[in-house]
């Protein structure tokens, strides 16, 4: 997921620090000397990440925008200038449209605030804008939580006790509990010096920017793997007490099935999949990523040259027009499969499946599938002419019986006038007047529009009363036994309100000599 530096460039960063038997620092030193150990790690660990440098005081500037080079990163913070106070607001709403502009809304991205933790002075200083927060309009409100997903991690070069001698900790928890809760608040432990700093932003490593290694299995074949980026946990909300699921550091794959049947599923995330060749004494080689350096693409080339079951797996997964479901966890699976990024280049990605047994209900439960050769006759047919999914279900869907629908006030008079064109071709269509009129009357008691029954009875009432000497006597006593009955439903509180109720037809000796001639 992208990442966004946002570096306090403001008079207070050029505080001195002073160390022990060495020259002095300002506190901006110690905080390009954190973030060149971070572009560092990313750039042998994450160089598909793509990142961005914007410095800010009391206005922001996007000093390099989203790359893959981390070298201007690091050129770009020896060139940053000193200007005058914090403005941490502006900088916020800056990254906000710097992000939606290149991203949109629904990448994840993360924003690393690097900062010496004071908040500015007066009007626009972070303290004044937390202050009037309830007071502000739709067109000012605050930029944070950010309109796309994120995670602000707060890198303070400072030390807890310098902190806690004012209101800033708890501001800049109040800026995470913003952004929804999601980041963390990295303070230098002891005293201000180089050592403690590349600690602080250790620990942001650790949390966020570690690879994630496992170990993909199929049978006797074993493969080193690395996924990009870091599978974040998942969290059930079905669950009494939600707990964390992460997946697996041991991948099985447990089948292969074909595309056309898995078709397109929801997935929480995917996943880019390389492999990680090991040599004979276990030492990594790399992830067959490109290098630049001599020593690192020497590296590359041999392992290159190593067998990788991943590798195999990707070219038969792309040749054969299959996926290959993968066992996460307890009751959580995803699937690997070949994504054509052009015509001659294509990855091995892998999705996530939403946590369960039957994460596809087309496929049914996944613990029930197994190889065809178990099957007594082939599920494909002897040609592959059929398929044996989509399973049908047990039960009838709601969506897919004939449910009345009335979004617009056209659909409504549509089942009325239906209703009152059979009504004037009785006793011929007295099935079908009261289907029409059991459908909408259901219709009504489910919506709780009652008064659309009273009024149908007494459209009903009126159209017996306009009824022509040649009509049928038997039409007049349907419509007044119709509309009686909607009267009655129309109380609420009668036998005839009953939802499971249906109106049938009135028994005359109109009706019953007429069956009688059928």
């Amino acid at each position: 997921m992208p990442t966004v530096v946002l570096l306090d460039v403001s008079l207070s960063m050029t505080r001195l620090v002073s160390l022990e038997g060495t020259e002095e620092y300002q506190r901006k030193h110690l905080a390009a000397h954190g973030l060149s150990m971070l572009f560092e790690h990313m750039a042998t660990n994450y160089k598909l990440e793509f990142t961005c440098l914007v410095a800010f005081s009391s206005l922001w500037e996007l000093m390099v925008p989203f790359t893959r080079d981390y070298n201007t990163l690091q050129e770009a913070l020896s060139t940053v200038d000193d200007y005058d106070k914090t403005c941490l607001e502006s900088a916020l709403s800056g990254i906000s449209n710097i992000v939606q502009d290149e991203w949109g809304v629904c990448i994840p991205c993360q924003v690393i605030l690097v900062t010496d933790g004071s908040l500015g002075i007066g009007r626009g200083s972070l303290r004044h804008s937390l202050s009037v927060l309830s007071q502000r309009s739709e067109e000012s409100k605050f930029p944070l939580p950010f309109p796309f997903p994120s995670k602000l991690y707060v890198m303070c070069i400072a030390n807890l006790e310098e902190l806690q001698t004012t209101d800033t900790l708890d501001i800049l928890e109040r800026l995470i509990d913003l952004n929804n809760g999601e980041g963390q608040i990295f303070t230098i432990d002891g005293p201000l010096c180089l050592k403690n700093v590349q600690s602080m932003f250790g620990k942001l490593i650790d949390q966020a920017y570690s690879p994630f290694h496992a170990v993909l299995k199929c049978g006797h074949l074993v493969s080193d793997m690395q996924m990009f980026p870091r599978p974040e946990p998942v969290i059930i909300d079905e669950e009494l007490e939600p707990v964390p699921k992460t997946i697996n550091t041991e991948l099985d794959i447990v089948g292969f099935i074909k595309i056309a049947d898995i078709a397109s599923p929801p997935v929480l995330s995917r996943h880019l999949v390389l492999p990680i060749a090991l040599n004979k004494e276990g030492d990594d080689l790399g992830s067959g990523l490109p290098e630049e350096t001599e020593d690192e693409t020497s590296a590359s080339q041999i392992a290159g040259k190593m067998p990788s079951f991943c590798v195999l797996l990707h070219g038969s997964l792309k040749v054969e027009g299959m996926v290959a479901i993968v066992l996460l966890g307890p009751d959580w699976y995803g699937m690997l499969y070949s994504q054509a990024d052009s015509k001659k280049k294509s990855n091995l990605m892998m999705s996530l499946f939403e946590p369960g047994p039957e994460p596809l209900p087309w496929l049914g439960k996944m613990s029930q599938l197994g190889p065809i050769l178990d099957a007594e006759e082939n599920p494909y047919g002897e040609d592959d002419s059929k398929s044996p999914f989509p399973l049908q279900p047990r039960t009838k869907r709601s969506y897919a019986q004939n449910v009345t629908v009335w979004i617009k006030p056209s659909g409504l008079q549509t089942d009325v006038q239906k209703i009152l064109r059979n009504a004037r071709k009785l006793p011929e269509k007295t099935q079908t007047f009261y289907k029409e009129l059991n459908r909408l009357r259901k219709a009504a008691l489910a919506f709780g529009f009652l008064d659309l029954l009273k009024g149908v009875a007494d459209m009903l009432d009126r159209e017996c009363t306009l009824l022509p000497d040649t009509a049928h006597p038997d039409a007049a006593f349907q419509l007044s036994h119709a509309a009686q009955q909607l009267k009655l439903a129309s109380t609420g509180n009668s036998e005839y309100a009953a939802y499971e109720h249906n109106i049938a037809p009135l028994q005359t000796d109109f009706s019953s000599s007429s069956a009688d001639r059928l």
